[in-house]
């Protein structure tokens, strides 16, 4: 869909609204969120202007937050930096995947745009700018769409680093390693629930595993203990089903994607 496309703001233009409300799209034209007579406000799930950008959920599990919230806000040209209507926080927990902060995000965003379009309603409302929440000298995060690069487990780096990307990932795109055989099969894996288990690791990214309960992998502090796990061109399963498939006696271990891209 063109959304500068004449017969699409023709179409638009029909419904005669009064407000437009956008969650979860594509930048807007101009003529487009400036049609309504009360203007547009978008949902966004973060705390703006802190993690503006396509993956808000993400990035902030990734990057190991404890709080996040949800922003309405009236759009303006540049992307997410309009003037903020409300707010409300909500908690990370230490467990969540980006899967489940999502879910509770949308029931809590649903009702904050009920609130939010009764607010404009009623002209009820103050606005806020976005400058005037943070101090001069506070570094803002930011929330650029995922990449596949951001989904690469790098294993040397802390067991807690890793934990976050992995659920921070989960259920979709996923984080993921590559694993190579001792015959020079390589795979890729992904992990998408694990937890940190407490060791002393000699190697990073040597997987260790009993052939039959357990396949964790050695950070450069720990090791993280995998849950549910997925090879390319199977299906996700927890790791007790995994092992019955997974061959222990060919020699796994962690490759670079080097080695994937000199092994295709």
């Amino acid at each position: 869909m063109h959304l500068k496309a004449e017969a699409f703001i023709a179409h638009l233009r029909s419904f005669q609204a009064n407000l437009h409300v956008v969650v979860a799209f594509r930048k807007l034209p101009r003529v487009v969120w400036q049609m309504p007579e009360y203007g547009t406000f978008n949902l966004h799930a973060s705390l703006l202007p802190q993690y503006r950008g396509a993956a808000p959920i993400n990035r902030a599990i990734m990057n190991g937050e404890r709080i996040t919230g949800i922003t309405t806000f009236f759009l303006a040209d540049a992307i997410d930096t309009g003037k903020i209507i409300f707010q409300e926080t909500v908690p990370i927990l230490f467990e969540d995947t980006a899967g489940d902060l999502h879910d509770r995000l949308m029931t809590k965003g649903a009702a904050l745009v009920v609130r939010t379009a009764q607010a404009i309603a009623g002209s009820d409302f103050t606005l806020t700018a976005q400058d005037k929440i943070t101090s001069a000298d506070e570094m803002l995060k930011i929330a650029p769409k995922i990449l596949k690069d951001d989904c690469l487990i790098n294993w040397e780096q802390p067991a807690l680093n890793i934990y976050n990307q992995i659920r921070g990932l989960s259920p979709f795109p996923g984080a993921f390693t590559y694993i190579r055989s001792q015959g020079g099969r390589v795979i890729q894996l992904k992990i998408f629930v694990s937890h940190i288990e407490a060791g002393n690791p000699s190697s990073a990214g040597s997987i260790l595993t009993d052939g039959k309960s357990f396949l964790k992998i050695a950070t450069t502090d720990g090791f993280i203990v995998a849950d549910a796990l997925q090879l390319e061109g199977k299906k996700r399963l927890h790791t007790i089903e995994f092992m019955h498939g997974f061959q222990q006696d060919s020699g796994w271990r962690i490759c670079t994607a080097q080695e994937f891209s000199e092994s295709g």
